[in-house]
């Protein structure tokens, strides 16, 4: 069994791999893949952060105001992406942490759309349950902001657990 968790660095992402360590591998400390059920249950931790985002024709143009591009150096743009890989990896490092001691886990960062990618990887992973957090927003808030576990729902082609955090829980 392949369990994978989106994970951006919210409260209700952890609070999701947390509610996945106590309901899915509750009990089992192992440092080697748990067996759930006769199966092996690998756990795969996913980040995806966003592409530095360019506009004009030129790589490197950034907006600075209206009507106005600026052109940021290359050593400024690989600062940037230096600066989110180690971002992702300190994520990720605090996720395999909760981890350590329940089961083994492993980790991916994607670059791109959270909404696609994790659908994606999901998909090419042959992944048996995708697990994600919810912020709680409102009807409102959700159709003007977006929510990568609504979409998860609804195109993830495997089975997609969205745990919302306590507060919603309890209503």
């Amino acid at each position: 069994m392949r369990v994978m968790v989106g994970i951006d660095g919210s409260d209700a992402s952890f609070y999701a791999l947390q509610w996945t360590l106590d309901n899915l591998f509750n009990g089992l400390i192992s440092p080697a893949p748990a067996v759930v059920g006769g199966e092996a249950t690998l756990l795969t931790l996913v980040h995806v952060h966003q592409p530095i985002k360019h506009y004009g024709f030129a790589p490197s143009a950034f907006p600075a105001g209206p009507g106005v591009l600026a052109y940021a150096s290359t050593t400024l743009v690989d600062s940037v992406r230096k600066s989110q890989e180690q971002i992702s990896a300190g994520i990720l490092s605090r996720a395999l942490k909760m981890c350590k001691d329940k089961i083994k886990a492993e980790t991916l960062i994607l670059e791109g759309d959270p909404t696609d990618m994790i659908c994606d990887i999901s998909e090419q992973m042959n992944v048996d349950l995708l697990v994600v957090g919810s912020r709680g927003l409102g009807k409102i808030k959700r159709a003007l902001l977006g929510s990568v576990s609504d979409y998860c729902a609804h195109y993830a082609k495997c089975p997609t657990l969205i745990v919302k955090p306590l507060k919603e829980a309890s209503k």
